[in-house]
């Protein structure tokens, strides 16, 4: 997302429900025993996917053609119980990481299991890392938030708000300290308002806590860090600033449209997109620095930022290349447009090459597009028709695919 650590909090989104509902029909069919993907794993041979073939094999490794999605190098079933939010999905330390329960971890390069933890996280929470921890909410809802060494789930770290709090959320993570919003418990066991809080990374300890206004939600938290401030959007259309040190609110603003996805930060700046206009905030004081206007009707989607360059799509097909720094467009794409295809919502980028991962399904999955100009270079769909969102990550040398319960590692 950003040089910040960052996560969603809270499952119930705007866009999860709309996401359901679309694949009512797909559902159906679930029921009725369609599961979509290959039931068998499959390792070090074709699987399920892309687009006719002609792809580089996964013997050879090599990256494919234009216009030829590749084989999987492999592809796995998992536990996976994802809702579609970008951070549910990890690659890191040599393992392949999908929010599920178990929560399992797999091989980079084979697709064999590493490693289990049963109750591990909860179905669908953030995964998040900061400082070679992944940072979990309790699997076991006993309150707790732990901390574990990706590459082996091996627990390191422990912590625990209160009592009078239920159900700790992580949103953002950094060297010092995981944050996380908690409902906050009345005497008959009901909860009217939530609190922000910071936990020592180190002991666990609370570091402060701060109560929201009356009327904030815990869900639906968007949040990063970037050096002292703590950034955070939610559903009641709230953009806010606190200083990491100790809490208190630098500034907030009331944001012209409800931001249902991530944002993105890049040095001094936190950008937003609303609508039709993604903005450029400064961190320090929240005036506006830069603002791009898509065309009139045409709505930005979730933006990823990679090497100081804002990647975004839009509701109108066209994708985006953005200097983070400036607002300044690097380039425009519409290979999209008469493609028919779901544009992308989240992004990852290997040398010359960015993928983007699709919501939904129909016609779309991970598209691969030229970093340098936007032109699209393959598509890769596993023509299971599940209605899960897509979630792509990579770590450097493979591109990750997850889609439902499958799994798939790609050549990057």
């Amino acid at each position: 997302m950003s040089k910040g650590y960052g996560t969603t909090a809270g499952r119930s989104s705007r866009r999860r429900v709309l996401r359901l509902a679309g694949g009512g029909i797909a559902l159906a069919a679930l029921g009725a025993g369609a599961t979509g993907c290959q039931d068998e794993d499959v390792t070090g041979g074709p699987a399920g996917g892309g687009t006719p073939s002609g792809g580089a094999s996964p013997e050879d490794g090599k990256k494919p053609e234009d216009g030829r999605a590749p084989e999987p190098l492999w592809t796995k079933s998992t536990s996976a119980q994802t809702y579609g939010d970008n951070d549910e999905l990890v690659a890191v330390d040599g393992v392949v990481i999908a929010s599920g329960d178990p929560l399992a971890a797999f091989d980079g390069a084979t697709g064999e299991e590493r490693w289990s933890l049963p109750d591990g996280a909860v179905p669908g929470a953030p995964l998040l890392l900061g400082d070679g921890t992944l940072y979990l909410e309790s699997g076991k809802y006993d309150g707790s938030v732990a901390g574990y060494v990706p590459g082996s789930g091996k627990e390191t770290w422990r912590s625990r708000l209160g009592k009078e709090y239920r159900q700790p959320r992580p949103v953002a993570v950094d060297a010092q300290q995981v944050y996380v919003i908690a409902e906050i418990l009345e005497a008959d066991g009901s909860s009217h308002t939530n609190v922000i809080a910071a936990l020592d990374s180190g002991t666990g300890k609370v570091a402060w806590k701060e109560q929201r206004d009356l009327g904030t939600e815990q869900n639906g938290v968007h949040a990063a860090v970037q050096g002292r401030y703590l950034v955070y959007t939610d559903f009641k259309k709230n953009l806010t600033v606190r200083d990491t040190a100790t809490g208190r609110q630098v500034w907030t603003h009331k944001t012209t449209k409800t931001s249902y996805g991530p944002f993105a930060i890049h040095q001094d700046l936190v950008i937003v997109p609303q609508g039709e206009r993604l903005q450029g905030f400064a961190l320090s004081d929240g005036s506006e620095k830069w603002s791009v206007r898509a065309e009139k009707f045409t709505v930005f989607r979730e933006p990823t930022l990679l090497e100081d360059v804002l990647y975004i799509a839009d509701s109108g097909r066209t994708l985006w290349a953005i200097e983070a720094g400036t607002g300044k467009e690097v380039w425009r794409s519409t290979a999209l447009k008469d493609a028919s295809a779901q544009v992308p919502r989240q992004f990852v980028k290997v040398g010359g090459s960015l993928y983007g991962a699709t919501d939904l399904d129909k016609q779309g999955g991970i598209h691969a597009f030229d970093a340098k100009t936007g032109a699209l270079r393959w598509t890769f769909n596993d023509k299971s028709g599940d209605y899960h969102s897509w979630l792509v990550a990579t770590d450097g040398k493979r591109v990750f695919a997850l889609h439902g319960k499958k799994l798939h590692a790609l050549p990057a």
